[in-house]
């Protein structure tokens, strides 16, 4: 059998010079390419050790540090599913997770261990391993005792890499299943339409259990031989120590909005950075516009998903349009289509769907799921709604959940996020329907004012009335400190519904 494994793709594009940097950690360690695919292979025998066989899952709570990079790289080569899981998520949820994939070994933080080795273990576990911030733990103990020699387990293109969950924000939480193909033919199109070289060095500052960190980032770097600036965390100040040396900054909205509040953050301050991209979370134009006055730079936004990593990218070179994800990357087909599916012209909105090698296999254990998100000619309906423009530019303007149906009329909430954001004084919202008893869902914003601005609801209302229709207008302005946001900074209009509801 050929080796169609996404491990086998990344290790044929090593540089020559194994010796060389691969990753400088913000705490001042350097690790090299062989130092790194030597910890992946100690990994991968430790796994085995511990009863894990080819397509077994691998869950993991872990801590970001080059370490956990080796388990995923370890997985990889071992033609294991690597399972990552947010941080954030409490062992009731962690219990629901590992009793739904069932991992063969499950890894967690020393300090979790206690809360989380029962659940991991009733769900059919055959060892629980930790590994910390600082890349200690059982499993770095095991490792250690391992060889650096592993012969990696040979994969078909089909085979599943890694298994997704998304965020649940209604109903089930959903394993989405990515194969080897999926990540070996979106991370090649992401380094050809980034132009990613051997003279690139990425300040990863991204977390490693969600898409954006774990396949984007990682891909770009490891298929092209770059370099990362590897932060735990985003730190302000350790990322504006770092980026005068790097060329490439991800990262998600968040990112750019704490950048553009320090006044001492300017053009000199990336005097190298060719790209700053941003995705996982909308973009406002109003930070889009900012970010280019103060660094002449405009931000490549970008569009994509659990199910499909990356599906449309703003180019390298040509026109970036603020408050658009672009156009479809390499390989890839989208369209806008109406409720049955028809595809839409430009202009018209409708839902999102799309076609291509990045296309997830399905969603573990909900084979009738899978087939009710795709259309009869095999487009995966993405949940989301969105047009394109004249000249093939895709804007999103909502998720079709969180489209508000108001007297008969549809709204979509991002067309109104996008009018209030631009009132004076206001730093975000986020519109929802709420239940009405004459309209069955009633229009309702929820405001957030810059520091220092106060913002008077109706006079807000009555502005708007001269950009929008009747129907569209909120019933009523709700004032907040801030909106509830997850991990990767999308804003959770399902907490806000049920807070407000």
């Amino acid at each position: 059998m050929k080796d169609e494994s996404f491990h086998a793709l990344l290790r044929s594009r090593f540089p020559a010079d194994t010796s060389a940097p691969l990753l400088e950690t913000d705490q001042g360690s350097v690790w090299s390419w062989s130092q790194l695919d030597a910890a992946s292979a100690r990994m991968a025998n430790a796994l085995e050790q511990a009863g894990a066989r080819p397509g077994d899952r691998i869950g993991a709570q872990v801590d970001k540090s080059p370490e956990a990079l080796a388990l995923y790289l370890a997985c990889l080569r071992a033609g294991l599913v690597y399972l990552p899981l947010n941080n954030a998520y409490t062992p009731a949820e962690v219990g629901y997770f590992v009793g739904d994939a069932r991992p063969a070994v499950f890894v967690c933080t020393p300090g979790a261990l206690a809360a989380l080795e029962p659940a991991a273990l009733e769900a059919g576990a055959l060892s629980v391993l930790t590994l910390d911030a600082d890349g200690g733990g059982s499993l770095a103990e095991a490792a250690a005792r391992h060889p650096e020699a592993h012969a990696p387990v040979l994969r078909e293109a089909g085979h599943v890499a890694a298994i997704i969950y998304t965020s649940g924000t209604t109903g089930r939480s959903k394993g989405a299943m990515l194969t080897h193909g999926n990540l070996a033919s979106n991370g090649l199109a992401l380094v050809e339409a980034w132009a990613f070289g051997p003279g690139d060095v990425l300040l990863h500052a991204l977390p490693v259990f969600h898409v954006h960190g774990l396949f984007v980032a990682h891909h770009c770097v490891l298929l092209s031989g770059a370099r990362m600036l590897y932060h735990r965390r985003f730190d302000l100040p350790l990322l504006l120590r770092d980026l005068p040396r790097a060329t490439v900054l991800m990262g998600v909205p968040t990112f750019y909005t704490r950048l553009l509040a320090d006044p001492g953050f300017g053009r000199h301050t990336a005097p190298g950075v060719r790209l700053f991209v941003s995705g996982s979370a909308p973009l406002l134009p109003e930070t889009f516009n900012a970010f280019e006055a103060r660094t002449g730079h405009r931000i490549l936004e970008r569009y994509g998903m659990s199910e499909a990593g990356m599906i449309t990218s703003n180019p390298l070179h040509g026109e970036r349009r603020g408050g658009t994800v672009g156009q479809p990357l390499a390989g890839v087909t989208v369209r806008v289509a109406d409720g049955e599916d028809r595809p839409l012209p430009a202009g018209e909105t409708g839902g999102v769907q799309l076609r291509g090698p990045n296309v997830f296999a399905g969603y573990w254990g909900m084979p009738e799921k899978t087939r009710e998100e795709f259309t009869a000619d095999g487009f995966f309906r993405t949940g989301d709604v969105g047009r394109f423009d004249a000249h093939g530019y895709l804007s999103i303007v909502g998720r079709a959940k969180d489209l508000i149906i108001t007297g008969g009329y549809n709204v979509y909430p991002r067309e109104i996020e996008l009018e209030i954001d631009a009132i004076p004084g206001v730093l975000e919202s986020a519109v929802i329907g709420l239940p009405h008893p004459d309209f069955g869902e009633a229009v309702t914003a929820v405001v957030v004012a810059r520091p220092g601005a106060a913002l008077d609801p109706a006079a807000m209302v009555a502005s708007l009335r001269e950009r929008l229709a009747a129907y569209k207008l909120p019933k009523r302005v709700i004032l907040a400190d801030e909106l509830p946001r997850n991990a990767m900074g999308k804003v959770q209009k399902a907490e806000l519904r049920r807070l407000l509801g």
